[in-house]
């Protein structure tokens, strides 16, 4: 009886509720998408790492994140060669410098010299054969196809960078940076038009592959630096992944920034949310005070009450995933940089949910304090 009483009254009295399952669906997109732009903005500066292969990453002692990467001193890279369960042992180079526009804007680009060879790590998971054998001829760049209107850039067009001529010989997409933007080049090419290269073999990081079934933990911890005056730090791929966004999201003023932002966002949310919701219930108050008067025991009614505002919560979360799944393909659609993980999705569920049955207990309460005799005037 309970449950047909509490769904009945849903369905009689949609337009009463509707404005609580809408609010509720929206603030569930509220979360999602924050959340998800937030993740996709910091996950955009430890790309080069997800869309790599390797299981280990030798850099500069102590770095804090991907980006920040310093030339490592010679012979990193020995104790890896020597290792029985490394399988290959790659070289990657950041450097900086300037996109020219025609005209004349300067733009900001991260040259990743990276190693053109089939099967090669570094973004093993973004290029195929082709795109590399591309890189093998002179002047040969790749850019990400979101930033081609930014760069004034054409495929097979020459461009300026740091003074030097090169050619936009592919469009990929999955490399759009925060700021600048990411330009792809062999080490040939590299070497032409960035001026941190000297000697020609200068090493950002070591890209280390594994032997399948071996625990990567114990290898790095093997390969880390044994000198006195510690020369270079080993991580796990993910685990260089994760540091490199924690430190963008914590400390720095970006981070810091943006996530109060989205703690802001979500705090309104939530108390836009949960007042509509109760209100939605207690306009139903005379109602609940009739089955009060009528001998109904408060038992009952928590759980007509609860029951409403778990349906309520229920279709605003399918409301909220259709909605989510919109934003994602619009994300999709204009290449801004968004996650949904499972965990985010099954939390703003709970989170959801637990604002619309908090809301319920909210209603009750003003509905116990209340007289019937008086609501039933």
């Amino acid at each position: 009886m309970n449950v047909s009483l509490a769904r009945s009254s849903l369905l009689h009295e949609g337009r009463r509720y509707l404005a609580a399952v809408l609010a509720v669906s929206f603030a569930g997109l509220l979360l999602i998408v924050q959340m998800a732009l937030l993740l996709g903005l910091f996950g955009s500066v430890s790309l080069i790492i997800e869309q790599s292969s390797a299981a280990l990453w030798i850099g500069y002692r102590n770095t804090q994140s991907v980006d920040l990467g310093r030339d490592l001193p010679p012979g990193s890279d020995l104790q890896a060669w020597q290792h029985p369960a490394v399988t290959a042992v790659e070289r990657l180079h950041l450097g900086f410098g300037d996109w020219r526009r025609d005209d004349g804007v300067a733009i900001s680009a991260t040259i990743n010299a990276i190693d053109t060879r089939p099967g090669a790590l570094a973004f093993a998971h973004l290029l195929t054969p082709q795109q590399r054998k591309l890189l093998e001829e002179p002047d040969a760049i790749l850019i990400d196809r979101a930033d081609q209107a930014k760069l004034g850039a054409q495929l097979g067009g020459l461009a300026e960078i740091n003074g030097k001529r090169v050619r936009v010989a592919g469009l990929v997409d999955g490399i759009r940076a925060i700021g600048g933007v990411n330009v792809l080049a062999s080490f040939n090419t590299a070497r032409t038009i960035d001026p941190g290269f000297v000697t020609g073999d200068e090493t950002t990081y070591y890209l280390v592959a594994l032997k399948p079934g071996t625990n990567a933990r114990l290898v790095a911890h093997e390969l880390n630096d044994r000198h006195p005056y510690k020369r270079y730090s080993v991580w796990r791929a993910r685990e260089f992944s994760v540091q490199s966004q924690l430190y963008w999201l914590f400390e720095s003023g970006a981070g810091t920034g943006a996530g109060v932002a989205t703690l802001l966002g979500l705090i309104v949310g939530i108390v836009i949310t949960s007042q509509t919701l109760a209100a939605s219930i207690l306009a139903s108050v005379k109602e609940f005070a009739a089955l009060r008067a009528l001998g109904v025991s408060q038992w009952a009614l928590r759980k007509i009450v609860l029951e409403q505002a778990f349906w309520i919560g229920l279709i605003g979360l399918a409301l909220t995933a259709l909605l989510s799944a919109a934003a994602a393909w619009l994300g999709i659609v204009t290449s801004i940089a968004m996650k949904f993980p499972w965990w985010l999705l099954s939390g703003s569920a709970v989170v959801i949910l637990a604002i619309a049955l908090g809301s319920g207990w909210y209603a009750l309460g003003a509905l116990y304090k209340a007289d019937p005799a008086t609501l039933l005037r």
